[in-house]
């Protein structure tokens, strides 16, 4: 190749940990919100600090409430991170969570797995878009409560 970037299957650096951001407008609401959905949980405040309300408190007014962030208290996922952007959302997402409900299932057992989230879902404020079934395979499109695009697979 020449161009000095490694190609796929070359002998990398093994990145143990990611987080996955999300531009909002109410970070602390669409963090419990994939709390919810997720089961992940809010860490606990920083150092020195008794509870999130009192680190807030501490900050700028400017900065108060422009973050949020939730984990999964087993640490085996990612951590999800929200920040406030003065911009909504106006276009489709480039990359979206996959929430995995029906692995391993198929026809009317996987459509029945994906229709029970889906409607555990909707009083938290998602939003069905689409299904996607072709007697088989099947997905839900939904979106969160401030229009991120997720699917139930």
């Amino acid at each position: 190749m020449g161009s000095g970037v490694p190609c796929y299957g070359a002998p990398m650096t093994s990145i143990k940990q990611f987080q996955v951001t999300f531009d909002c407008a109410e970070p602390e609401r669409v963090a419990r919100f994939w709390c919810e959905v997720l089961g992940y949980v809010v860490p606990p405040p920083p150092q020195g600090f008794a509870t999130w309300e009192d680190y807030d408190r501490s900050q700028p007014p400017e900065d108060r409430g422009s973050w949020a962030a939730c984990i999964d208290p087993s640490g085996v996922g990612p951590r999800l991170f929200f920040q406030r952007v003065p911009e909504g959302k106006v276009v489709k997402n480039r990359v979206h969570l996959d929430v995995r409900v029906g692995t391993g299932l198929v026809g009317e057992e996987r459509l029945a797995a994906l229709e029970a989230e889906c409607a555990r879902l909707l009083p938290l404020g998602a939003v069905r878009v689409q299904l996607l079934y072709d007697g088989n395979d099947a997905c839900i499109a939904m979106q969160d409560i401030e229009g991120n695009e997720f699917c139930l697979d």
